[in-house]
């Protein structure tokens, strides 16, 4: 599964060209206070993770669905090829099984 952050170009829709503009929208239109070193790496990079509340705030800021601010492709990951089963080597001394050492 991969994911696609969208939030520079979903906001750049919207003529947010900086972190300033959006973390305004934020206080403003969501009444999320967020630092500006926390809407910078939002805007700049792909999180790993997201609270859901943040995720309405940028939504209620930007007048925006989830849709518009991150991307998941879900087509299944190619699984490696199993390799095909090793037959059990036959026990030796004639057929009788070996005492567990």
């Amino acid at each position: 599964m991969r994911i696609r952050w969208k939030l520079r170009m979903a906001a750049a829709q919207r003529e947010i060209w900086t972190g300033a503009q959006l973390r305004r929208l934020l206080a403003e239109r969501a009444g999320l206070e967020l630092s500006s070193a926390s809407v910078s790496a939002l805007f700049s990079r792909q999180p790993a993770q997201v609270k859901l509340s943040t995720l309405a705030a940028l939504c209620t800021a930007l007048q925006c669905t989830p849709d518009d601010l991150f991307e998941v492709d879900t087509t299944p990951a190619e699984l490696p090829a199993v390799p095909p089963a090793v037959p059990a080597p036959k026990a030796a001394c004639g057929g009788r099984s070996m005492p567990p050492m």
